[in-house]
C-alpha cells in the first residue's frame, strides 16, 4: 500500500493511498515544465514547450516519447495506450494506466491549455 498527502483533494480528505496517491505524483510531474524544477532539471515534461508548435505526427510522437518516459520513471504504474490530441485552447493527452500491483487499469485525462499554463485534469 502507497500512503501520502495532498493539499490538493478537491475539499476530500488529505492523505491518499494507492492508485489515487499514483495520479496525483503523475499529475504533480506534469504541471512542471521540463528544467523548472530546482537541482532537478530533468524533472516535467516538455509538453508546456510545444503546447503552440503545429501538432504534427511528428510533434506527437515527441509528446508521446516524453509521457512515456515519465511514467516508466513510476515503478508503481505503467501505459497502456496515450493519445495526444489538439483542442481548441491547447494539447489534451488521454492516458490508460495500469497500476502495477493490482492490474487495475483506468483513463486519465490531462488538457494543457494555452493561456494558463495550468492543466486540467479529468479522472
Amino acid at each position: 500500500m502507497y500512503k501520502g498527502f495532498s493539499t490538493n483533494t478537491d475539499g476530500k480528505k488529505f492523505s491518499l493511498t494507492n492508485f489515487d496517491l499514483v495520479k496525483r505524483d503523475l499529475q504533480n510531474h506534469f504541471y512542471i515544465r521540463k528544467g523548472e524544477k530546482l537541482m532537478n532539471p530533468n524533472f516535467g515534461t516538455i509538453i508546456w514547450d510545444m503546447i503552440f508548435e503545429p501538432l504534427t505526427q511528428e510533434t506527437k510522437n515527441v509528446i508521446i516519447q516524453d509521457i512515456k518516459k515519465i511514467i516508466a520513471n513510476d515503478p508503481r504504474i505503467s501505459a497502456k495506450n496515450v493519445i495526444v490530441t489538439q483542442f481548441d485552447r491547447g494539447i489534451q493527452i488521454e492516458l490508460e494506466l495500469i497500476y502495477i500491483s493490482t492490474g487495475q487499469v483506468e483513463r486519465l485525462e490531462l488538457q494543457f491549455e494555452r493561456n494558463s499554463q495550468t492543466s486540467t485534469t479529468n479522472l
